[in-house]
């Protein structure tokens, strides 16, 4: 580990992971060689980056055949590796995580569950024969070590996700979403979900600080800004695309510098970007279907 990356724990599980998650969908894109791709990844890992984020779904396959490579040479000791998978039920999230294990060329240490954006997702999950079996089977097996969520549409669902687990006597490892100053204005994962995780001793991982660049074209708040009030909260890591070196260096200066901040700081901010963010206008994944992958391939869920 790094000394000059901050690590915090992934919940109540006896993982230490980098405050900063690399993720996996931009390594992946074709505007990125494979080259770059591998030069991003292994840098990140040398300057302390231990998790790293990706999909079965992601660039058909490619940003996982991608990491997996960057992940020889001994470099895969280095790091907490989650991928995601789409099924729904038990076939199709078995053959998923087969897929994705073959991939990467390793077993999995966080598995979650991919776009929880409606209703009847934790419905499916943890149905007989649902996506739960799967993954629970995997584990067991070694294929995988926790189980986890993801979803960047609405906290009711993610809500509704926590409570079907709960209801079966089951608590997830960890559980992702977007956490930024514009989420904290409008349908806000981190007033109605982070207090939820943190009771239950759940890893909180974020995403979208910069509202998938959203945030930074409006120019109401610096990257800086940004990434560092997604730091500030109480998360085990803030997961962000990086599809340049140039980009992975401004992500580690921020992290070589940071400092949380404090509650003028906070408010500051907070006040400057209301206004923006009443109506999720620079939340298109919350208010639009542009981001939902499995409504577009409704098939991947099974």
């Amino acid at each position: 580990m790094s000394a000059k990356m901050p690590y915090r724990n992934l919940g109540r599980i006896n993982e230490k992971v980098s405050v900063l998650g690399l993720g996996g969908y931009h390594i992946g894109m074709q505007s990125v060689s494979e080259e770059e791709s591998q030069e991003i990844i292994r840098t990140a890992i040398d300057h302390g980056v231990n998790f790293l984020d990706n999909s079965w779904d992601y660039n058909n396959g490619t940003s996982e055949i991608r990491m997996g490579r960057a992940l020889r040479d001994g470099y895969r000791e280095k790091v907490f590796l989650m991928t995601k998978i789409d099924g729904r039920d038990r076939n199709t999230a078995a053959k998923q995580i087969d897929e994705s294990i073959s991939r990467l060329g390793t077993h999995i240490d966080l598995l979650q569950f991919h776009e929880i954006i409606r209703p009847p997702d934790p419905v499916r999950i943890f149905a007989s024969n649902g996506a739960l079996e799967a993954a629970v089977e995997a584990r067991d097996a070694g294929k995988i070590r926790y189980i986890g969520f993801t979803g960047h549409k609405s906290p009711d669902i993610h809500l509704r996700m926590l409570k079907a687990g709960f209801d079966k006597g089951f608590t997830f490892d960890a559980v992702q979403m977007p956490l930024n100053v514009m989420d904290a204005h409008y349908d806000s994962f981190e007033k109605q979900v982070l207090p939820v995780l943190i009771e239950h001793g759940i890893g909180v991982l974020g995403m979208k600080p910069f509202g998938d660049k959203n945030i930074l074209k409006s120019g109401i708040a610096t990257a800086q800004e940004c990434l560092r009030y997604s730091l500030s909260l109480p998360v085990s890591a803030v997961i962000t695309g990086i599809d340049s070196m140039p980009i992975l260096e401004q992500a580690l200066a921020v992290i070589r510098n940071f400092a949380p901040m404090n509650n003028k700081e906070r408010s500051a901010l907070l006040a400057k970007t209301a206004k923006a963010a009443e109506r999720g206008t620079y939340e298109p994944y919350k208010t639009t279907d542009t981001y939902d992958a499995t409504t577009h391939n409704p098939n991947w869920t099974g």
